[in-house]
């Protein structure tokens, strides 16, 4: 079974209704965190009404994020998508599609009190940028991508643990491990110190089965080789 780890939550990453219906339940979901990519795999027609549906399953923390390229607009959206529910933190990215750093949107969105998620983060140098321009009380969550940095030969964890270290001055500050790869992220998310990790269902339940002996292990890799070579009717 599960341990219970205080320090790292666990959010879930996806935008498909019935799936937030099935993991709002869980105890171990403390949120769930979605994007335009998310979205269109699940169906959604329309943003702002797929968006309200979802604050309609859960009262978890929910990232929505803004979909423009230009300052001005994605501080519009950023407006707007705060307006949809308490538990909504406006996901904003660190740079735009053109390389330039949104730290005009991240103050001025910070400024009106709205809780935001910042994402696309990959080092800790944009991790202080972002620093600088936010306020000491209005919660921020900022996403270091572990699992991308990884897929190209990175290691994400010298960059996690150097944002952990320069947001310790920030109590509305969250650090979140993101891109999950495999249940094995969420042990080394914990023992870095992350706030939150956000995981996609399969992996979610891969965790909750955690604490299996290796002598367990062992039987049940046997027991599926067998099983399958008794489908195939293999003989020697």
């Amino acid at each position: 079974m599960l341990k219970a780890y205080k320090l790292t939550k666990i959010y879930c990453d996806i935008a498909d209704k019935n799936l937030i219906k099935k993991f709002h339940k869980k105890k171990i979901v403390k949120g769930f965190t979605t994007n335009p990519s998310l979205m269109r795999k699940a169906g959604a027609k329309d943003y702002k009404t797929y968006s309200l549906d979802i604050l309609k399953i859960t009262n978890k923390p929910v990232s929505c994020e803004v979909f423009a390229d230009d300052e001005k607009n994605m501080i519009n959206q950023g407006i707007n998508i705060n307006t949809w529910g308490k538990n909504v933190y406006v996901k904003v990215p660190v740079f735009n599609s053109k390389g330039k750093f949104m730290g005009k949107v991240i103050k001025s969105l910070n400024e009106k009190n709205i809780k935001l998620n910042i994402t696309a983060v990959y080092t800790s140098n944009q991790t202080r940028k972002i620093l600088k321009h936010i306020n000491k009380k209005t919660k921020v969550i900022i996403s270091i991508f572990a699992g991308r940095m990884a897929d190209v030969g990175k290691d994400p964890i010298f960059e996690i643990k150097n944002s952990i270290n320069l947001a310790k001055k920030y109590k509305n500050v969250q650090i979140l491990w993101a891109s999950t790869r495999e249940p094995y992220n969420y042990i080394q998310a914990q023992r870095l110190g992350c706030h939150i990790i956000t995981v996609p269902p399969t992996i979610i339940e891969k965790i909750e089965n955690f604490g299996k002996s290796f002598n367990a292990l062992t039987i049940d890799t046997v027991k599926g080789f067998l099983k399958d070579s008794k489908k195939s009717n293999f003989k020697i």
